[in-house]
């Protein structure tokens, strides 16, 4: 089994509980107020910009062309997921440039930026992996469930159970497997030391 799966199935039972999240089901229903999901929106544009800049330092330290490739490919899926947030906040009257950064989005994007900066590739596609992996999963179920695409939130689903995105998620953990070997820690079988570790509540997501 791959490090990148072995850490997935470690952490199933907190990605269980980030499906049944009252927001996720908020969004899956389409109750969630649309209170909510702005101020959602407004934070996740802070935390996508430095999901982008923690991908270009790992671009910057790429050991070899086909790393640095598919640091790109990852750096334009973030555009399109700040493309998407841009149509929601421009559709229902979101302004980011007038909100700040809440203390808990500033605690996860200080940690990827830090993380970027001063840790292995490997190092940076472990802290990075959980999220990709779990937006992927949470999209994907709820497509399962059948969220209608024309629902209050469905887009957001549908961007999120698209194939394109789990194929970014994949990139990401063959990265991950791939540079493993140049952050000890991570051969381990401890997957908390290699920054691999489910939270309570859904990454992003107030």
């Amino acid at each position: 089994m791959s490090l990148a799966r072995r850490l997935w199935v470690d952490n199933a039972e907190p990605a269980r509980r980030a499906l049944a999240h009252p927001f996720v089901r908020g969004v899956a229903d389409g109750s969630l107020p649309r209170e909510v999901f702005s101020g959602y929106v407004a934070q996740d544009a802070f935390f996508l910009e430095a999901f982008a800049r923690a991908y270009a330092l790992a671009l910057a330290a790429s050991p070899d062309t086909e790393t640095v490739l598919a640091f790109a490919g990852l750096i334009a899926g973030v555009r399109d997921e700040l493309s998407m947030h841009a149509a929601y906040a421009a559709r229902w009257g979101v302004d980011p440039s007038t909100t700040s950064p809440a203390e808990a989005t500033l605690a996860y994007t200080e940690f990827l930026l830090a993380t970027a900066a001063t840790g292995t590739v490997g190092l940076v596609c472990a802290a990075m992996t959980p999220c990709m992996r779990l937006y992927a999963h949470l999209g994907q179920s709820l497509a399962v469930e059948g969220v209608a695409a024309d629902s209050s939130y469905g887009s957001w689903v549908t961007a999120y159970a698209d194939p394109a995105f789990g194929i970014l998620a994949d990139q990401l953990e063959a990265l991950l497997d791939a540079h493993a070997t140049d952050t000890p820690a991570c051969g381990r079988r401890t997957a908390g030391r290699c920054g691999w570790s489910l939270p309570s509540s859904t990454p992003r997501i107030p």
